[in-house]
């Protein structure tokens, strides 16, 4: 008889080890289980409607209340359009077209083609640079490939790298109390998604104004992740006008003139 209570108590040990286990895990993953915010960002440009690609979007710890003096620092920061500051440097209408055409911030955007560099639409800053490089590399194919080493630095990224320092001037303000900014870029269709996001109050921000046709918009908007949206996804739909699945619409205003 003692060596049968020896092994129930040895089982009744093992059962409850299990149990014990079994609950500590199921505890851990339902903490562990996070949100998903699905932004969704369509503009409207004319008539069209059409995703915003390429644009990167923050998420900022708190209501607009609690960030209100960013919030009013990002909606009153003087913008420095893309064309004015290409303008100022001087650029060819033709670079500041190629530009144009994909939302670029830098002449590393998308490839420099060949009808770039010959014929009646090519870029003239992309003619110098290539002529330059077919001189050091002896082979115009080559030359072309490595043009961008060839353009001066400001006209070559200046404005994107102008454009970073804005957004890491924004971010340390938002930072200021040690809470950490999410940021996402969204894909061609204007789709991005924030993951592993806890329940609480954000906002959605583009900290910088995106440029549409003659205006720029800029983005703060206030959303709750509830305890309800974890582990799914909580479609977010952002635009530059008001819509009835539209959550979060921008401000808008025309872009400054620039100076010449």
């Amino acid at each position: 008889m003692p060596k049968l209570a020896t092994r129930i108590s040895k089982v009744l040990i093992i059962v409850v080890a299990f149990v014990l286990l079994f609950l500590t895990t199921t505890g851990s993953t339902q903490e562990s289980k996070t949100g998903v915010l699905r932004l969704r960002v369509r503009v409207k440009v004319g008539e069209a409607t059409k995703g915003l690609a390429r644009k990167r979007f923050f998420l900022l710890p708190g209501s607009l209340e609690q960030n209100r003096s960013l919030v009013e620092a990002i909606e009153k920061r003087p913008v420095l359009t893309r064309d004015c500051y290409y303008n100022r440097l001087g650029a060819s209408p033709a670079l500041i077209n190629w530009l144009k055409e994909s939302d670029c911030e830098s002449v590393y955007c998308r490839e420099i083609a060949k009808e770039d560099v010959d014929g009646p639409a090519s870029v003239p800053e992309f003619v110098r640079a290539l002529n330059e490089g077919e001189k050091e590399f002896g082979n115009r194919d080559i030359a072309r490939k490595w043009l961008t080493t060839n353009i001066p630095q400001n006209l070559r990224d200046g404005f994107y790298k102008n454009q970073q320092n804005e957004l890491q001037t924004l971010i340390k303000q938002a930072e200021v109390s040690g809470t950490k900014v999410l940021s996402v870029m969204t894909d061609r269709n204007g789709t991005a998604y924030f993951t592993d996001l806890v329940p609480g109050t954000y906002i959605v921000s583009s900290l910088l104004p995106a440029e549409i046709e003659s205006n720029s918009v800029v983005w703060n908007c206030e959303v709750q992740v509830k305890t309800g949206d974890l582990a799914t996804e909580k479609p977010y739909q952002i635009s530059n006008r008001k819509d009835r699945n539209v959550k979060c619409v921008g401000v808008e205003r025309p872009l400054p003139v620039c100076e010449k």
